[in-house]
């Protein structure tokens, strides 16, 4: 799939935002502002950020992390760049413990009639395209970028029988998501990896999914990830994903200062929306690929390993 050529107005907006972005000052403003807009439509919705946060920050997180933690893990720069208004990115105690609420306030905004239910109907988006075109229920799954666990359990709830396993890069993320766990009783297998290295063994699983991780990764990085889920993925399995969605009319009408805030926290989101997905995964070895607009501004894409 090829992407329709941009305007030059379109090229000419991206390189002033690009640039407005470079003065670090207006950056930082850019980000403080994109922060505070996402707290108070959380605060408007009824969502408990400030609450959800202080009850996380009691709890002891120190045998959680002993637990999950791999010391012997490197991260490569990408990982270390600010994100969502973080310094530290997602690599840091503030990103785990306000995760949850800070999705269920960035897409309320998806689903005006759902209120603080968006992120959970965007999950169930995801779902209802995987349970239309997935021939059958997977046995055994990777949750690739589990985060604090949310894809987790929505993919344990869909497919209850099946042996699932979440992985992130974030030990932040997974020791939230292991907290959160034992509060479901459910039983998902954490495991601290990176994407494109998992470590796991070859051929291990019949469905890798991973639910916004892609607009995250510089190119390069989401091309090593799209060749390690191949490799993870058996004979007659799938690698699924839900991710924002370049052609949709919310981003091609997206106003310049509000695309300058988006971007001020995903700094990657340019090289994501400049990559041809569908060409990618065939070259990373997959046999077919669809790709099925699941929202007003996401896309799910199914990849196919032939049986």
């Amino acid at each position: 799939m090829t992407a329709t050529a941009p305007s030059s107005t379109a090229t000419l907006a991206t390189q002033v935002v690009n640039g407005l972005l470079g003065i670090k000052p207006l950056w930082a403003i850019a980000k403080g502002q994109a922060r505070t807009m996402m707290i108070k439509r959380a605060e408007r919705l009824g969502i408990p950020w400030r609450e959800t946060v202080q009850s996380l920050e009691k709890q002891d997180w120190q045998a959680s992390w002993q637990r999950i933690h791999n010391p012997d893990l490197q991260y490569p720069d990408y990982y270390q760049a600010s994100f969502h208004g973080y310094d530290q990115g997602h690599l840091c105690w503030q990103a785990a413990f306000e995760f949850e609420v800070a999705a269920n306030a960035v897409h309320s905004s998806l689903y005006p009639e759902a209120g603080s239910q968006g992120d959970a109907k965007l999950r169930q988006s995801y779902h209802d395209v995987l349970l239309a075109q997935l021939p059958q229920s997977p046995q055994r799954i990777l949750d690739l970028h589990c985060t604090v666990g949310l894809s987790s359990f929505t993919l344990q709830s869909i497919y209850p029988q099946t042996q699932l396993t979440g992985l992130d890069f974030s030990p932040y993320y997974l020791a939230v998501a292991a907290y959160n766990g034992q509060q479901r009783q459910s039983s998902i297998d954490w495991i601290h990896a990176l994407p494109e290295a998992t470590g796991l063994a070859a051929q291990g699983f019949d469905l890798v999914s991973a639910f916004l991780l892609f607009h995250e990764m510089p190119q390069d990085a989401t091309r090593k990830i799209f060749r390690e889920a191949r490799r993870l993925v058996k004979s007659g399995g799938h690698f699924t994903f839900m991710d924002m969605n370049p052609r949709s009319q919310a981003y091609l009408t997206m106003p310049p200062y509000v695309m300058t805030l988006l971007k001020s926290t995903e700094p990657y989101m340019d090289q994501y929306f400049a990559l041809d997905i569908e060409q990618e995964l065939l070259e990373a070895g997959f046999d077919a690929v669809s790709i099925t607009p699941n929202s007003p501004r996401h896309r799910t894409i199914i990849a196919q390993v032939q049986a």
